[in-house]
């Protein structure tokens, strides 16, 4: 709305997440300051220490709440999940972050599509 010509909005999201709780964002978190997060990391309070995790799994959109609700629904709390908000060009630095962190862990890339058809 700020520019001096009309560009529409295109949101290529799936439409299970539109209407999801676990997926909105509270008010507070677009105030001015606050920068987009290109990986979010697990928000697990159940989570182990972090030397004691057994596996790190990337992933990248709806697939997370899928995966998140699995690992509830079995009681794991050594595996964590991160999210990867941006695909392209790929968040390098913040993943390194987040891999460090975890230095015992395996780490895995989980997606819906087939490899040749998703973020692979």
């Amino acid at each position: 709305m700020r520019r001096p010509y009309r560009k529409p909005l295109v949101v290529m999201a799936p439409k299970k997440l539109l209407k999801f709780r676990a997926a909105s964002s509270e008010l507070d978190e677009f105030k001015t300051g606050l920068r987009f997060k290109r990986v979010l990391e697990d928000t697990n309070d159940n989570l182990v220490a972090d030397e004691d995790v057994r596996k790190v799994v990337y992933c990248s959109g709806q697939v997370y709440y899928d995966l998140d609700a699995a690992r509830k629904k079995r009681g794991i709390d050594d595996i964590a999940i991160i999210r990867i908000e941006q695909i392209a060009p790929f968040p390098f630095r913040s993943i390194r972050h987040a891999s460090d962190k975890y230095v015992n862990a395996r780490q895995f890339w989980a997606q819906e599509e087939p490899k040749n058809a998703g973020s692979w």
